[in-house]
């Protein structure tokens, strides 16, 4: 009766080892079915069944697209709030600092040629000299301060802040891809038993 016992529980255990469904190590085997279980190994990483089912809450394609529009979309469909925050606080700054050297660049071309008069011709008895016109002489013309030099300047700096603006969207559309990408990256990751029985710590990274 228990050679038939024997012979049942090996049996079976070897059923499952070739199904996949049940891991069994080889001490386990070795104690039969009437000895006490052992304790499974702290941390043991998760199986290519138990990872498959831990799946991004959109698609990297998908949240590249998010954030690529609105930048931290992306980031707050994939829970990143911190992250999500900080690309959409980016993207507020940039746009206003592009409006103001917008605006300082369309004022600096449309006061370029402007001059403002400094002084007019005086007469002896100190009234102002007048035109062919009808309108004081200028005798000392202030010459706008908005130079070709000054242009450009306020040129540069707009350039600059555009600049900022689309880096900021492809940033936040590549950080939410990768982070869609990785988003099952912690459930690869544990500590097992090494051969010589001391804890290990194990990896496993699979890029889609």
């Amino acid at each position: 009766m228990v050679n038939r016992l024997s012979l049942s529980s090996a049996c079976f255990g070897a059923v499952l080892l070739v199904s996949g469904s049940a891991p069994l190590s080889a001490p386990l085997l070795a104690q039969g079915a009437g000895a006490p279980r052992q304790p499974a190994p702290v941390g043991v990483m998760a199986t290519r069944g138990d990872s498959q089912a831990v799946k991004s809450p959109v698609t990297p394609r998908r949240a590249f697209l998010y954030s690529l529009a609105i930048p931290g979309a992306g980031q707050a469909a994939l829970g990143r709030h911190f992250w999500g925050g900080a690309f959409f606080l980016t993207e507020g700054l940039s746009l206003a600092l592009v409006y103001r050297t917008a605006e300082e660049l369309r004022l600096a071309r449309q006061f370029r040629a402007d001059t403002v008069p400094e002084t007019y011709q005086l007469d002896a008895t100190g009234q102002p000299v007048l035109g062919g016109d009808g309108r004081p002489v200028v005798a000392t013309p202030f010459v706008s301060r908005y130079s070709a030099a000054r242009v450009r300047a306020r040129r540069t700096h707009y350039e600059d802040w555009l600049a900022v603006l689309v880096f900021n969207h492809l940033i936040a559309g590549a950080d939410a891809y990768v982070a869609a990408q990785l988003w099952d990256l912690p459930a690869r990751v544990g500590v097992r038993a090494a051969p010589d029985g001391r804890p290990a710590l194990a990896a496993s990274v699979n890029f889609r």
